[in-house]
């Protein structure tokens, strides 16, 4: 068959998530272009690769064997690449990182000064939900992956590397801000900017709040950190954040943490990649550099400040220099 890489990696993609305008996004490809490339995938192959009913695309026969074969063939390609990698050292190489979205303030800031020191090294960075972190994992598309728990029946190494707490957000002008010890009872009338069911911090608050016997309306539920900041700050409602997240509207003074009994919620962020996988020189580094640099990061005055409920702070507080529950 007279096929090239192009359209193998093309019809796997496309064969993955039976779907062309899925793939050429992920691809980075309009649909045309992928369609084109399955057509001559096809002629190639001398046989139909997909079948369409109705609104849906399926795998025909032959469809299913080479697209067993087409990953195969990926994760071999893969190997080889990263042998490459391996040769070239942290002075070039490529390195993929992808982050959950509560994660990406500190990523940005922690890559921002990976790429200072090592200039050469080319970064491919992705932002995305723990649902499609998970399946970047699956598809061996992301060397490390930084985000909250991960599950433990799938092949993965994970090493926690930075507390995260999960705090109560108000408008500056909010009457329960500057309010001592707030009773979780109290917040019940209160109305909840949440995050998107499926979500690690929405999981994780339900969980906690299921634990304490408490309920609270999530009367309107956004899909971004930078949303529930935003409605926050407008007066909307309260949120319930990474702290994070909202160290500069802390700095600010634009919204500010509330003293809430049993408050923060304490998590961890954990730097994952597949169980088996040759990392190379530059993963290696990375991963090295993240673990560093976390300490300086949750040590900000901004974040000790805050979780203590006062302007300035001597120390952290007792659940951040303790060993926290993780809940996620």
């Amino acid at each position: 068959m007279n096929i090239t890489l192009r359209q193998l990696k093309v019809f796997e993609r496309v064969a993955r998530c039976l779907s062309f305008t899925r793939a050429a996004e992920e691809l980075y490809l309009t649909q045309p272009a992928v369609s084109m490339q399955i057509k001559q995938f096809e002629d190639a192959v001398g046989l139909p690769l997909f079948e369409r009913l109705g609104k849906k695309i399926y795998l025909t026969r032959a469809g299913e064997e080479l697209y067993r074969l087409s990953r195969t063939i990926s994760l071999q390609l893969e190997e080889a690449e990263q042998l490459i990698e391996e040769l070239k050292g942290t002075e070039g190489g490529h390195l993929a990182v992808s982050v959950a979205s509560t994660v990406h303030y500190f990523a940005i800031r922690l890559l921002a000064d990976f790429c200072r020191r090592y200039p050469k090294v080319k970064v491919r960075f992705k932002v995305t939900n723990r649902k499609g972190l998970l399946q970047q994992l699956d598809d061996n598309e992301a060397d490390i992956v930084l985000m909250g728990q991960p599950p433990e029946d799938q092949d993965l190494v994970a090493e926690a590397f930075m507390v995260n707490p999960l705090v109560m957000v108000a408008a500056a002008n909010h009457p329960l801000a500057g309010k001592k010890s707030i009773p979780l009872s109290e917040l019940s009338q209160e109305t909840f900017l949440m995050r998107e069911k499926g979500s690690g911090t929405r999981d994780a608050v339900e969980r906690f709040l299921a634990e304490k016997g408490v309920q609270i309306s999530a009367s309107m539920e956004m899909n971004t950190n930078s949303a529930i900041k935003q409605g926050v700050e407008e007066g909307l409602g309260l949120g319930i954040v990474s702290i994070h997240t909202v160290e500069r509207e802390l700095e600010d003074g634009r919204i500010v943490v509330l003293d809430v009994e049993s408050f923060p919620i304490m998590r961890q962020w954990y730097i994952v990649h597949r169980a088996g996988k040759r990392l190379s020189a530059v993963a290696r580094e990375f991963e090295a550099f993240v673990r560093t640099e976390a300490e300086r990061f949750v040590k900000s005055d901004i974040i000790k400040a805050a979780l203590v409920g006062k302007q300035s702070s001597p120390a952290l507080p007792t659940q951040l220099t303790s060993q926290p529950d993780v809940i996620d």
